[in-house]
């Protein structure tokens, strides 16, 4: 009973209710009805002071149970009565459901990504996507002038698909009904069927024009009435998975490396020296060959490893950068189940060199005054504030800012001939936690949380050509890092007793750090021509054990 105490005071007891224009009466069912009008109110009417009623009103009802449900619980499987579904909220105490961007490729005879696909072609697919359950509990004559209908918005269309599983275990049991192409969906409810089971996937990370939530919904319509009205709606909403970064402090799983061929021969002693390398790290090598790489070595800079995570599923993501050389289309050949691929392409003018992702790194996790980076924070290479240099396309820095977990920090790298970060800066993990370089290293302590105990100095060398500098000799930040085992360019430095001078004072600052270097000679294939190790390997690493809904950025 509801009522208006400014008006009408609410009987105690089993005191008779006034009758009063200002009283409502809400009633709710426990359990859906068997047959149509199966639940009946009695109301009697009584005179003041009196104990015989006067009449009688029956109201007869039908309970119907519709619910849509999703995991907002954040548990890995739907369970009904988790919080409000209609919001989503960050945090260990937060809730709302999770979206997978479906961008792996879990069937062999597909040509492109899982998402762009209309119709399943894997039942592996499904474990990419959230799962989702309608209730429609309720007498069977109901839906013969009733429908349940699934919409989603024309915008909202275009970011997510969703399939009705039909209970049957081949791939045409399982159809789209929501999508780029269907914004509504009438229900196909049979006769005695009490839940519906659906699977969403998501279609598009977010980005500077998507905020990364989607929401469905559903009503029940009376389809007796002009125009069909909706007697009830439940929202549910998602929030998109955002591309996630691993700096170097997470272990390692794959290190990759291409097979190249220069006037004076090829890598193949660098390769066996990463190979020993990988081995002692207990790193898988991936050695991209000559064919796909068609002689570029600079893999750092084609491609940056990541990965998604929903509470059901995860799986590693490679972005692909706009420089599109000669690997261009060595990421998409990575691409393949439980692997997915991204990519933002750079209009007009075409990808500068600030866009190849050795000018894209990530610190370990950080805290910078009472605000927590529990995943870490992306450093873009960029230049010097208002001088009008070489800045990294916005398209990229957009999708990197638009995942909000890992909010980016630009450097000043805009002073190196190819002008990358990894030039000066590496991250290493520890038991522990001139100019241009200290304006960056003020940077760093700002925006990091850094302190000088925290920065280790490499000795390097770099000289003037042109505008911008050049390392002068192999440059040993710009490092390979495999868990504690270091692959740093060999210096070749001066000589004193018996020992490269450069190498030992290396050694004697990371080696007290629980560290293990290893020199490899990369002069001929990597540093003549402007890179060093780093630039000519790429690491995919294990995620973060830490969840990213369990932040607030």
């Amino acid at each position: 009973m509801a009522y208006d105490p400014a008006r009408v005071t609410e009987p105690t007891g089993k005191a008779h209710w006034p009758l009063s224009a200002y009283v409502d009466v809400i009633i709710s069912v426990d359990t859906a009805s068997k047959d149509l009008n199966d639940i009946k109110v009695k109301v009697s009417y009584f005179r003041r002071h009196e104990d015989d009623a006067l009449g009688h009103s029956v109201l007869y009802l039908t309970g119907v149970d519709i619910s849509l449900d999703v995991d907002t619980g954040r548990k890995g499987k739907v369970k009904r009565g988790q919080g409000d579904k209609k919001s989503w909220r960050w945090g260990p105490e937060g809730y709302g459901a999770i979206l997978l961007v479906n961008c792996d490729r879990d069937s062999l005879r597909s040509r492109g990504l899982d998402h762009a696909d209309s119709q399943l072609t894997s039942l592996d697919d499904l474990k990419d996507m959230s799962p989702m359950v309608l209730t429609c509990d309720g007498p069977d004559k109901l839906f013969d002038n009733h429908m349940l209908v699934l919409n989603v918005s024309y915008s909202d269309s275009k970011r997510l698909g969703v399939f009705c599983a039909r209970g049957g275990n081949s791939l045409s049991d399982y159809k789209q009904v929501l999508g780029p192409h269907h914004q509504s969906y009438k229900v196909e409810r049979q006769p005695g069927e009490r839940k519906i089971s659906f699977y969403v996937e998501g279609l598009t990370f977010p980005d500077a024009d998507f905020v990364g939530l989607v929401s469905l919904s559903v009503s029940l319509v009376d389809t007796e009435t002009l125009p069909e009205v909706p007697l009830f709606t439940d929202t549910v909403v998602f929030r998109m998975a955002p591309w996630i970064m691993t700096p170097n402090t997470q272990p390692p799983l794959e290190l990759y490396v291409c097979s190249v061929i220069d006037p004076h021969g090829s890598n193949e002693k660098f390769l066996e020296d990463m190979s020993d390398l990988a081995l002692k790290a207990n790193c898988k090598l991936i050695i991209c060959p000559l064919t796909a790489n068609q002689n570029d070595r600079w893999i750092q800079d084609e491609m940056e490893f990541g990965y998604v995570e929903a509470p059901h599923k995860s799986f590693p993501v490679v972005f692909d950068s706009p420089r599109d050389r000669g690997l261009k289309d060595f990421p998409k050949k990575i691409l393949g189940p439980d692997f997915g691929y991204v990519t933002r392409e750079v209009p007009f003018s075409g990808a500068s060199g600030l866009d190849s992702f050795g000018n894209l790194d990530v610190s370990p996790p950080v805290t910078v005054g009472s605000k927590a980076y529990p995943l870490g924070r992306i450093l873009i290479g960029s230049s010097y504030p208002k001088s009008g240099g070489r800045r990294m396309a916005r398209v990229v820095r957009d999708f990197l800012k638009a995942q909000q977990v890992q909010a980016p920090v630009e450097l000043y790298s805009d002073w190196l001939s190819v002008g990358h970060v990894d030039e000066f800066l590496s991250f290493v993990p520890t038991s522990d936690q001139k100019k241009c370089i200290d304006w960056n290293r003020e940077v760093l302590k700002r925006e990091l949380g850094l302190t000088e105990q925290d920065i280790v100095d490499i000795p390097q060398l770099f000289f003037l050509r042109g505008s911008y500098a050049e390392a002068f000799f192999p440059d040993m930040v710009n490092m390979v890092v495999l868990g504690k085992y270091l692959g740093i360019p060999k210096p070749f430095g001066p000589i004193v007793n018996g020992r490269c001078c450069l190498e030992e004072k290396v050694r004697s600052l990371l080696e007290p750090l629980g560290l293990h270097c290893t020199f490899i000679n990369d002069y001929l294939s990597y540093h003549k021509l402007l890179g060093e190790i780093h630039c000519g390997t790429n690491v995919l690493r294990k995620p973060f054990p830490f969840k990213w809904w369990h932040m607030v950025p």
